[in-house]
């Protein structure tokens, strides 16, 4: 009899496995004939480069919202699109290497579906203010390259000031689960958190994005107003044209001039010493930010010597009169007269702010927790001359490397005097430059909002592609407890019978 029991239970326990194994290639044969991915494809036109992002996410069954994760990101060879003023098909020809490089990385047969954006920024908001024509001559010849490839070519704009803010800040929200979490058992929820401020530091400007505690705007320009997933945000936000680090570098060198008597060799304080340069007069004053500084003796092609004396204090002095700190027409202020709460919560500091800072930790062996530490660091870099910053950072590109006073300095300035960080707020800044193996920018919020992929109300629980699987997985469980309680069942009978005979 026990042989017959141990019989019955090999042949239920088979008969249960292969039912798991049918129940599992089903859905598996399911799964593969849904998409099982879609993708977006955003241009960052930059004011100094311009970087092509392919992003893609899981398709759902039921919608078309997943986890959105960036799949490459390429660095357009040459400077930002801004520079092809007097070479407009140029700018069409820098994107094609990047743009081979999505149409390798996107599935053939997704080519068609796929939407294409690009979003330039500050460096061609400056170009059309100075040169309207030029700007649309370089926007025609890039969306001219772009409708030439197979993917859906969604257009060619250039964002406002706050428009790269707000993107910035639902990026790193994004990226942070802030709005919406993905839960261990194939639903999405709520998780309920505070939002993270965002600060960025491009070419040409600079932006700060935050939720602030007060309810009071004094200035309605910079407040924007959002519902992602159900929920409202009042967003504060602003973005300084001319405060780039590339145009804070040319706007200190217009002041080093000025005061200088606009002389041909001149000492720059916040170069190290041992470093010469020389630049025409056009690099620095043709940009719209410091064109009303130039001499009555401006000459394009007259070239400027500036020479390194490593003087930090000097530096501080001359970074410092490119802000005006004294102007205020409202209950607080930023600077230049701008309207700015009090800044709450914890903050994400990307692009420049981030490599800035890695460099100054890396060079110098130091965690920057403070405006005290970060004075230090800059003080440390100001103070070094040529040859010791070589070799310091051996790797490091000089002509980024002889920048780092100057970024340094403004950086500390800008967080300090102007957002008016504090020694305990400064704690709450965390400078990164990706999260959740995405980079940390305006392009991914640009795209979610662009494809409808933040909802205004909230889902609720959305059934996702992988739920299948956990069907599987469940029911599978089910048939191995099933199975044990029958075998234990059977056994304690057996014993039972052998017991009785």
């Amino acid at each position: 009899m026990p042989g017959i029991y141990h019989l019955l239970i090999s042949v239920a326990l088979g008969l249960l496995g292969l039912l798991g194994i049918i129940l599992l290639c089903a859905t598996t044969r399911d799964l593969e004939q849904s998409p099982p991915h879609k993708y977006g494809i955003v241009i960052d036109a930059g004011s100094s480069r311009t970087t092509l992002y392919v992003y893609k996410w899981p398709a759902g069954k039921e919608n078309d919202t997943g986890i959105v994760s960036e799949q490459i990101k390429c660095d357009v060879e040459g400077p930002g699109i801004s520079s092809y003023a007097e070479n407009l098909p140029g700018a069409g020809k820098s994107l094609k290497r990047c743009l081979d490089q999505a149409v390798k990385t996107v599935p053939s047969k997704r080519h068609a579906e796929t939407p294409l954006y690009l979003g330039a920024t500050a460096g061609m908001r400056l170009l059309n203010q100075t040169d309207s024509k030029a700007s649309k001559g370089v926007l025609a010849s890039i969306s001219a390259t772009l409708k030439s490839y197979k993917f859906n070519y969604q257009g060619a704009k250039i964002l406002t000031g706050n428009e790269e803010g707000v993107f910035g800040w639902v990026t790193a929200n994004y990226l942070q689960e802030n709005f919406i979490k993905y839960g261990l058992i194939g639903q999405w929820i709520n998780p309920v958190k505070n939002t993270v401020g965002a600060m960025d530091l491009g070419g040409a400007s600079t932006q700060i994005t935050f939720v602030p505690t007060t309810e009071k705007a004094e200035d309605h320009e910079n407040e924007v107003n959002l519902r992602l997933y159900g929920q409202d945000y009042k967003v504060y936000t602003h973005s300084y044209l001319c405060y780039g680090r590339d145009q804070v570098m040319k706007r200190v060198f217009s002041k080093i001039i000025s005061a200088a008597g606009y002389k041909s060799d001149i000492i720059n304080p916040c170069m190290p010493q041992g470093y010469n340069i020389s630049y025409p007069q056009e690099f620095i004053f043709s940009s719209w930010c410091t064109a009303n500084e130039s001499g009555p003796s401006y000459s394009p092609e007259q070239t400027v010597t500036f020479k390194g004396s490593s003087n930090s204090t000097k530096c501080y002095e001359i970074v410092s009169s490119i802000f005006d700190f004294d102007t205020c027409n409202y209950s607080s202020c930023a600077f230049d007269d701008v309207h700015q709460p009090e800044v709450t919560g914890d903050f994400l500091a990307f692009a420049a702010f981030y490599y800035t800072m890695d460099f100054l930790k890396a060079t110098l062996k130091m965690s920057i927790t403070s405006p005290g530490d970060l004075k230090k660091a800059a003080d440390t870099i100001c103070g070094m001359d040529f040859k010791e910053l070589k070799d310091k950072a051996p790797n490091a590109l000089v002509k980024r490397l002889v920048d780092y006073c100057t970024t340094s300095a403004y950086i500390h300035i800008l967080t300090t005097r102007g957002y008016h960080f504090d020694d305990e707020t400064f704690k709450n800044i965390a400078f990164q430059r990706k999260a959740g193996g995405s980079t940390i920018g305006w392009a991914l919020g640009y795209m979610l909002n662009l494809t409808n992929a933040i909802p205004a109300e909230n889902p609720g629980i959305w059934k996702v592609q992988m739920l299948g699987a956990w069907a599987v997985l469940i029911v599978i469980c089910i048939l191995v407890i099933v199975a044990g309680v029958l075998l234990f069942a059977l056994s304690f009978r057996s014993v039972k019978n052998d017991s009785v005979l």
